[in-house]
């Protein structure tokens, strides 16, 4: 495939997915079309060769933006999507928007197009909190949440496009995802950035849930795999294999930082937290793909980049981040302190 459509490919793992295809494929041509909403940005790909990505700023719902975006493609790897849990829990509609209907524009434009593959990026959370083992890809879907029911929705329209219309479309699952550019309502940027600054960490619940930590590279990796080496009509897990709550990954990011435990705020629980997500990767590596980046490592590395590139999140914590922030967390943190 010589030219593809990434959607949200300005966003955190979109922009890593067209900066690893530029640099694994020289002769690749990447066509961007991200609305750049609040999580979309320029920076993110900052410094790539502008002869090889076309940047389109444009809406994944509006079908005359995504059928200009996929002319000449062969492929599309569909990230654009809402995809904030405790957003999702304020507010669903945006979620449905995006996240369902998105699907089906994308879809929908690209029926008469005739692509090699279309692949949908998915989560590990359309699974629901899972007490024991891992889930593979034929567990069942249980989301418990809006963003995650509507990505499982827009899992739906995309299989139902392979089976109505024959259309080659793939969908990959993966687990908690981090690393650079990472937007800071997330867990770890946000308490990267907020123990930099000595800011209290708000921690949700007990700080007991359990997540499994995947690095953006391998996510991109084992996306790429699935891309190019998958079975149309098939869906495969990208985990991490590295499990920890979220108190000992909290504790891990103030020891990378030489901060104190202190800075710990235990807030209230957000509404229906999962409790542990794990997914099994086995039929993804079959196809020859593995993750390679070390827990330990790939949290320092994160920590590091946070540290030397104050210039890039800086200014998104001072804009519309901060007002969420205070919205969202300053009542909790209060409560925690008994304010």
């Amino acid at each position: 495939m010589q030219k593809i459509l990434v959607t949200g490919g300005a966003g955190f793992i979109g922009s890593c997915f067209v900066r690893t295809q530029l640099r694994n494929y020289p002769d690749q041509h990447v066509v961007v079309l991200d609305k750049l909403t609040y999580s979309g940005n320029l920076d993110n790909l900052k410094g790539l060769d502008e002869t090889r990505i076309s940047f389109i700023r444009g809406d994944v719902n509006n079908p005359e933006h995504v059928r200009h975006a996929l002319e000449g493609c062969d492929g599309a790897v569909h990230f654009a999507a809402e995809s904030h849990v405790d957003r999702s829990l304020s507010g669903a509609s945006d979620f449905i928007a995006t996240n369902v209907g998105g699907v089906n524009t994308l879809l929908s434009q690209a029926r008469a197009m005739n692509l090699e593959r279309i692949l949908l990026v998915s989560t590990d959370e359309v699974y629901g909190s899972v007490t024991d083992g891992s889930s593979k890809e034929d567990s069942p879907i249980l989301p418990r949440n809006p963003y995650s029911a509507s990505k499982a929705s827009g899992e739906l329209i995309g299989l139902s496009y392979f089976e109505s219309f024959c259309m080659p479309v793939i969908i990959t699952r993966g687990s908690n995802t981090y690393g650079p550019y990472q937007y800071p309502e997330k867990v770890l940027p946000l308490f990267i950035s907020n123990a930099i600054d000595n800011e209290p960490l708000p921690l949700y619940g007990d700080g007991r849930n359990v997540r499994d930590w995947l690095f953006v590279e391998d996510h991109c990796a084992g996306i790429d795999c699935a891309f190019r080496k998958g079975t149309p009509g098939e869906s495969y897990n990208i985990a991490g294999e590295n499990e920890r709550e979220n108190i000992t990954l909290t504790r891990k990011v103030l020891s990378l930082l030489n901060r104190p435990d202190t800075l710990i705020r235990y807030i209230e629980d957000r509404t229906g937290h999962d409790r542990r997500y794990s997914i099994d990767s086995t039929k993804l590596k079959a196809l020859g793909w593995e993750p390679k980046m070390n827990f330990d490592e790939g949290i320092a590395f994160t920590v590091k980049w946070y540290q030397e590139n104050e210039w890039w999140w800086r200014k998104i914590k001072s804009g519309e981040f901060k007002a969420y922030y205070e919205e969202h967390y300053r009542e909790r943190l209060d409560k925690s302190q008994g304010i």
